[in-house]
């Protein structure tokens, strides 16, 4: 190819790729975003005022690392004894903190049991949950009853099939969220309710199922958006199989991690017809700091709620200044151990969130 012919070539060329690009754009960072799972604003509750844009980075608006002149890490736990009992009896001296396997010296050893709790109870309202989800209100409302103090707790109700929806935001209104929970119902397609050759979420969301979208937008849009000095927490009532989610599992243990949010997962659903998936739900509330229940009645499901309860009023705050000082937003492990011989004796099981993310410069 002669020289003139071979620059008109590469003119050519360099038109057709810019008209390319031009035609196909790269997605933002805000694009991006829009791909993440969303919220869906119920249509039977009055709309709220606007709520500040959170952070671009949870991690940096974790409260477990505090930024201001210090640099704390405080990590909230509970111990239990082989009957499931909590031990409320423990002191600095009985414990031991590592980060990355590395000790660390204890700054900070309190029982805390008047932080102020911000929970999501994230309802289930898929096909599997029809026997069972009369049961689950009536819970979760004698929960609330007994948990909320006026003026410092506050809940969000959610709900979700193959997609989540707010029934309720944050609020300490007990009035607010029982008809919240009054207005939860399994839908299903009028025209089609065994979801019969319903191929794909997109098709109806009704058909599926979005747990892990759903704990990823709670912990993200809801829970984010808590006050730093908050327990924060999702209830989630599910027999645990995901059909939907956009997401992997691990992606929304990671988002509660990072949002400082323990989830206590409920397992349940009709057994007569849906199989409940106990590995996932305890691998999500195990990695976040919460538990995971199995109740195959009405009365276990009220004291699994009661558990719950005397959990988030049983717990202890441990606090140290890592010793790796590094402000590079890594992911770092915490592990707590007993030392007190005679406590080791009673192998006492301690639950918390075993990783937090370091702070950026």
């Amino acid at each position: 190819m002669s020289f003139p012919y071979r620059n008109a070539f590469f003119l050519v060329l360099s038109v057709a790729f810019v008209s390319w690009m031009l035609m196909h754009p790269r997605l933002s960072a805000a694009q991006q975003n829009q791909q993440r799972p969303r919220l869906v604003e119920s249509t039977s509750r009055t709309k709220p005022a606007a709520k500040p844009t959170p952070p671009p980075d949870a991690a940096d608006s974790d409260p477990e690392v505090i930024r201001v002149d210090t640099d704390l890490v405080n990590t909230v736990f509970t111990a239990v004894d082989q009957d499931r009992h909590f031990v409320t009896t423990l002191r600095a001296n009985d414990l031991r903190v590592l980060e990355n396997q590395t000790p660390q010296d204890i700054s900070l050893f309190e029982r805390e049991t008047n932080r102020p709790l911000t929970i999501v109870i994230l309802v289930d309202t898929s096909k599997s949950q029809e026997r069972t989800l009369p049961d689950e209100k009536r819970a979760a409302k004698t929960f609330l009853s007994a948990v909320m103090r006026p003026a410092v707790d506050k809940v969000a109700i959610v709900s979700f099939n193959g997609t989540p929806k707010v029934q309720q935001d944050l609020t300490d209104s007990r009035p607010k969220l029982d008809r919240a929970i009054d207005r939860l119902k399994v839908e299903v397609p009028a025209d089609n309710p065994t979801c019969e050759n319903v191929k794909t979420p997109q098709e109806d969301p009704l058909c599926w199922t979005s747990i892990w979208d759903s704990v990823w937008a709670s912990a993200n849009e809801v829970l984010a958006q808590a006050p730093d000095n908050s327990r924060r927490a999702i209830i989630l009532l599910s027999d645990g199989d995901d059909t939907a989610s956009t997401i992997k599992r691990q992606e929304s243990i990671d988002s509660a991690v990072r949002n400082n949010v323990a989830v206590y997962s409920i397992g349940i659903g009709d057994p007569q017809a849906y199989e409940i998936e106990k590995d996932s739900l305890e691998k999500l509330s195990n990695r976040t700091g919460g538990r995971a229940f199995f109740p195959g009645s009405e009365p276990e499901l009220q004291r699994a709620f009661a558990q719950i309860q005397e959990e988030l009023r049983s717990q202890y705050v441990v606090a140290y200044s890592p010793r790796n000082k590094a402000r590079d937003g890594g992911r770092r492990e915490v592990k707590l151990e007993i030392i007190n011989p005679e406590l080791r004796k009673q192998k006492l099981q301690l639950l918390y969130r075993q990783n937090y993310y370091a702070p950026k410069q």
